[in-house]
């Protein structure tokens, strides 16, 4: 303060309100607006790094759902697959839904030891799939079906 009471301004405040002054006066330049080319936007592409887990999520490969033991559940044994048995060389099992003729194909060569000449499926009313297995002519239905225990 002085001596007669009046306050002086700090020399940094006088400079800020000069500089005030002067943009209110003349005006601030911003710079340029960007136009825009389209109306739609496009997220930027930005690094994407590979997954680094720390753990596996699974303890252990899963096991083959269809194994040629879940492929094959029963062979039938009604008066009508004995027939076929007896007059066609075929064997009539009952097989999960999910098997293809070849994987019934691969099935059956793997648990009896036979060749299959055509395989025909048909699934069942009751929702069972049965697949009826031609053998080809180095092999008897008869005694395969002795082997297996159906007869």
């Amino acid at each position: 303060r002085r001596a007669s009471g009046t306050v002086t301004m700090a020399a940094g405040k006088d400079t800020k309100a000069k500089a005030a002054a002067k943009a209110v006066t003349k005006g601030v330049h911003k710079g340029s607006r960007r136009e825009w080319k389209t109306t739609s936007f496009h997220r930027p592409q930005t690094l994407k790094h590979a997954r680094k887990p720390k753990y596996a999520r699974q303890s252990a490969p899963r096991q083959a759902k269809l194994d040629q033991f879940a492929i094959l559940k029963f062979p039938l044994t009604t008066e009508s697959a004995m027939k076929r048995i007896e007059d066609n060389n075929t064997l009539v099992f009952i097989t999960d839904v999910r098997a293809t003729k070849a994987t019934i194909k691969a099935a059956v060569k793997q648990m009896y030891d036979i060749e299959c000449a055509k395989i025909n499926t048909l699934i069942r009313p009751d929702g069972a799939k049965k697949a009826y297995v031609r053998l080809t002519q180095d092999y008897d239905a008869l005694d395969v079906a002795n082997r297996i225990g159906i007869i």
